[in-house]
């Protein structure tokens, strides 16, 4: 399966065609941040921590298709953001031998753009389509037979002397990242032999996944800084990353440069991230509903307005962490807080209600 690689300055861009392998024009700004991440993802599944039951059953997945000398069947990578798609699809690349080239839904505008990608793949190449939910219909459907047949089809003429050409691709593994599996199509979503769901990780892992991080990157840590930073990490690697570079800076300008358990605490404590990893932002939402919504129930739509944030960063941003952490619970009338939000805020629990039968709100 393995095969000569070229360094990207080896291989023409077509200027009409998005190029495949850069994620953001964030990404093109920040070299050093490129850098950083890069040396940060894992390179083989024993370097992987956490999403232990995924990670082994792809690791099967990748032995037995080299075994075949074949090609991974197409995979689909769902769950919150942050939670490592994008470095578990690299990783899927460096173990099966091939390239990976990296593209998203939004950029994928056209069909002609989809097909210039294709086209260039080699065999057992992975293509990474990272937020596949929001693929433009058109584009969605002319993956169909590319995912099935490895074909493309070109449309030469227009009008009534218009003619669809099958040209064939090699075989290629599509890997789709979503945080929103419920958008996806039927047609679309039975078209991956591999589903894979992922979690929020534990304290342990992200501890794990913070030590790691600062040795790679040169930051000396304690054990007991990398356990505070571990634990405030809302679940999420990204998170954990992000909030070790925060911590660094403070080290080095506050202190002797390295992140102990105090200097941890003292840096997170400036960027207002409490003990439990909630936010300026998560407090917020959840003070909002306290003291406009009387605690819920309230609907999306309202919360959105009061707290003047779109309702799909309320939806995959703030709610996924609240409700997994036991603050927040969806009803069929609406979010509702929990005892342990007034709990964590230091707010007396209400009680609705005086007459029979009725009690505390929980």
């Amino acid at each position: 399966m393995s095969r000569k690689r070229h360094d990207e300055g080896d291989e023409p861009i077509n200027d009409t065609v998005p190029d495949a392998r850069v994620v953001s024009s964030d990404a093109q700004r920040d070299e050093g941040r490129v850098d950083d991440d890069a040396a940060l993802r894992p390179k083989t599944f024993s370097e992987f921590v956490g999403q232990r039951k995924v990670a082994e059953n792809l690791a099967v997945y990748v032995q037995a298709a080299r075994q075949r000398g074949d090609s991974l069947d197409h995979v689909l990578l769902s769950g919150p953001p942050g939670l490592g798609k994008t470095t578990l699809a690299y990783l899927l690349g460096h173990e099966m031998g091939t390239e990976v080239r990296v593209t998203s839904g939004p950029a994928l505008e056209r069909k002609g753009d989809l097909v210039g990608i294709l086209t260039s793949l080699a065999r057992g190449d992975i293509l990474f389509i990272d937020e596949i939910h929001r693929l433009q219909p058109v584009v969605e459907e002319s993956l169909y037979p590319a995912m099935e047949d490895f074909r493309v089809e070109l449309v030469t003429g227009v009008g009534a002397g218009a003619r669809a050409i099958p040209l064939p691709i090699e075989r290629f593994t599509l890997v789709g990242a979503t945080t929103r599996t419920g958008q996806l199509t039927s047609p679309l979503l039975s078209r991956f032999g591999i589903v894979e769901p992922f979690d929020f990780y534990s304290a342990a892992e992200l501890t794990t996944i913070v030590r790691r991080s600062a040795r790679l990157l040169g930051i000396g840590i304690d054990p007991e800084g990398a356990e505070e930073i571990g634990r405030r990490s809302r679940g999420t690697p990204r998170v954990a990353n992000r909030l070790l570079r925060r911590v660094r800076d403070f080290a080095e300008v506050r202190g002797d440069g390295r992140v102990t358990q105090d200097a941890a605490a003292y840096a997170l404590g400036r960027l207002e991230v409490d003990h439990l990893g909630l936010d300026a932002g998560d407090r917020k939402v959840l003070t909002t509903i306290i003291k406009r919504f009387d605690g819920g129930p309230v609907g999306i739509e309202s919360m959105a307005a009061s707290l003047a944030e779109d309702r799909d960063t309320l939806e995959y941003v703030y709610e996924p962490y609240l409700i997994q952490e036991g603050f927040l619970v969806r009803t069929p009338r609406g979010r509702q807080v929990t005892r342990r939000a007034y709990e964590h805020l230091g707010l007396s629990v209400p009680v609705r209600g005086s007459g029979p039968g009725q009690g505390s709100l929980f």
